[in-house]
């Protein structure tokens, strides 16, 4: 069990939405933080020295609805062409604020912070050269170490305060500094130490028109860095903004699903000022994820308290431990989540029907292959299968009509189980509510076939489930449970985004032995595709190969979308593989630390292989790597 005692407060409630209070940091024309809406930007991919492409990305991203756009200045002559690229956008009518995303070159700081209203630095690289040495310090080393860092970065903040420019200071996983990994290793509590090195120096100078992230490629390592981060904040009595993302989230809907798990898990606790959602395709393509996510809290009312407070939190929000249940069949004691679709809106279940959910049957050998996406269990409402299912295919039914029939289990309200005697010896499933009676759930938890499945009837569905979840674990109840959601009038884009953000959020602490999704405008085959990418994104259960991939940006070294498609190509059927495709050496090497293998640009047409952290082949030609 977690220890959860001294639990840090990271957000305003626990039980409902109220948005976490910040001082307001002006970025141009543009508030972030304070009573602001939530922020949405995105990144330009052209090489920053092209100004008319730079402009003309800049205006796509724009008019698809980007508050600030950033802009890579990885030389000095980079950072001064901001220049051209500001006048041109104010010549042609646009206003947004620009922002300068700086590594390694302190120098092309300097130079765009007066240019720009933003300038992005990365504590992991402004100061250090990463050569992944552990490093041991004494007291008066570390201090020196600071002041060395102090020398780099004052000119900056002096620079900063001098022209009203703004400062994000933007921790990756990748790429935490040695001195850092050699204190706290690639952790969480890594990623908020460098971070508050950086932050310490702003005050010191009294500049506080800062914003703060902390992004990695796995979405429980971000989360657990932005809540940890605000809970350093609180204790120190700091308010700074935050901006999320998720990095390297990948393309498609697995980018999609990864990029909601992580951002809204945050925005649902009130954290989150400004959003960036990071897909390895055309920036544009970016905002309408973004403006989805954020929609859904910009549009929140706090006042509409579901749940009473929470006093008790069972949990340590910072730290990742799987809720301990008892076995029931296939569900809880450490075993995998399962899956569950639901086929009752079908008009005939056929052999060919269950093709749509990972199952194929040959006829003519009366054999059925299972797929890596095949369901657990279906769910049929008032029907039983007449026909011999596939041997790892459960059905669920109505407890009204069920009779005992192979592989066919009831599914009861709370009050028809604890009413019936016509129920399984194997598993029953008890559907429950947020406004369900606690008391009863001594009656139930007892009995040791219960899955208890928890649906939610209100728009703060995560919130609504992780209460439950946090008064079963309170009165030490072990029932596995399957979180149920369904959404009506959503398309494909809105259920996927919305699902990884109730459900994945859940998942991401430990909680859940199932997922059940349903929707009114979905096929079948998407709602059971959707269930699986948010366990893989989730990393609770892998079920095909995994793309850490940059968004690009002017530093990328090749063309990333057309590359992650051939690497996909090639790869797609190593389950459980995460392969990292980095297009410069920013994030390049310290991705690897959450990747199988990497493929990063390290030059013109030349890329570095790597497995984990150690280099592979070296400066392959591009068309031989």
């Amino acid at each position: 069990m977690p220890d959860h005692e001294g639990y840090l407060p990271y957000c305003e409630s626990l039980s409902n939405y109220i948005r976490r209070p910040t001082r307001e940091v002006r970025v141009g024309n543009v508030g972030i933080g304070g009573s602001n809406p939530i922020r949405i930007q995105s990144m330009t991919t052209t090489n920053t020295m092209d100004t008319a492409a730079t402009v003309d990305q800049s205006i796509r991203m724009i008019e698809a609805g980007c508050e600030l756009v950033r802009i890579t200045a990885p030389s000095i002559k980079d950072a001064e062409n901001l220049q051209n690229i500001k006048d041109e956008l104010h010549e042609r009518g646009y206003s947004a604020p620009l922002i300068a995303d700086i590594h390694f070159t302190p120098n092309a700081a300097i130079v765009a912070a007066e240019i720009v209203e933003k300038v992005r630095i990365n504590p992991g690289n402004y100061a250090d050269r990463k050569q992944f040495k552990i490093i041991e310090y004494t007291e008066n080393s570390y201090r020196q170490e600071l002041e060395r860092i102090r020398e780099k970065f004052a000119p900056l903040v002096k620079t900063c305060k001098k022209h009203g420019t703004a400062m994000r200071i933007g921790t990756n996983h990748g790429s935490l500094s040695d001195r850092i990994m050699s204190h706290f290793g690639d952790t969480p509590r890594g990623m908020v130490e460098s971070a508050m090195e950086f932050i310490q120096l702003c005050r010191d100078m009294n500049f506080h028109d800062i914003i703060l992230s902390m992004k990695a490629s796995n979405p429980i390592v971000m989360v657990q860095a932005y809540r940890l981060l605000v809970a350093f904040m609180k204790q120190n009595g700091m308010n700074y903004p935050l901006h999320l993302g998720v990095t390297e989230a990948g393309e498609g809907e697995d980018g999609r699903i990864k990029s909601a798990i992580g951002i809204g898990t945050l925005l649902n606790d009130g954290l989150g000022d400004t959003v960036r959602v990071s897909l390895t395709e055309d920036p544009e393509n970016e905002l309408p994820v973004a403006k989805k996510l954020v929609e859904r809290y910009n549009l929140r009312d706090e006042n509409d308290v579901v749940i009473s407070e929470i006093t008790n939190v069972p949990i340590n929000p910072f730290d990742y431990y799987r809720r301990i249940t008892e076995k029931v069949k296939n569900f809880g004691d450490g075993q995998v989540p399962c899956v569950v679709t639901s086929i009752d809106n079908m008009q005939t279940i056929s052999k060919s029907a269950l093709q749509k959910i990972g199952y194929s049957y040959d006829s003519a050998y009366d054999k059925w292959t299972i797929g890596d996406l095949a369901c657990d269990y279906v769910y049929t409402g008032d029907r039983t299968i007449d026909f011999d299912i596939p041997g790892t295919l459960n059905v669920i039914i109505n407890a009204s009509v069920w009779r005992n029939q192979n592989r066919h289990f009831p599914l009861f309200t709370i009050d028809n189980f604890l009413e019936s005697d016509n129920k399984s010896t194997q598993v029953n499933f008890i559907l429950a509510s947020g406004n369900m009676n606690w008391e009863l759930l001594p009656d139930i938890a007892s009995d040791p076939t219960v899955v208890l499945v928890l649906d939610a009837e209100v728009p703060q569905a995560m919130t609504q489930q992780r209460r439950m979840v946090f008064e079963m674990i309170t009165s030490s109840q072990k029932t596995p449970i399957v979180f149920k959601r369904t959404y009506d009038k959503v398309d494909l884009d809105q259920f996927s985004l919305f699902s990884a953000t109730d459900i994945g959020g859940l998942l991401i602490d430990g909680f859940g032995d199932g997922i059940w999704l349903k929707g009114d405008k979905l096929k079948i085959e998407d709602l059971n595709r959707l269930s699986f990418g948010i366990l893989q994104a989730t990393r609770t259960r892998i079920t095909k190969t995994e793309y850490i991939s940059c968004p690009s940006c002017g530093r990328t070294l090749f063309d990333l979308q057309e590359t992650t498609a051939k690497i996909r190509e090639k790869t797609s059927h190593l389950k459980g593989i995460k392969i990292g495709i980095m297009g410069c050496i920013v994030n390049g090497p310290g991705e690897m630390a959450d990747a199988d293998y990497g493929y990063v640009g390290t030059g013109m047409n030349s890329i570095t292989l790597y497995r984990k952290k150690d280099v592979i082949r070296n400066n392959l030609p591009s068309e031989e790597a």
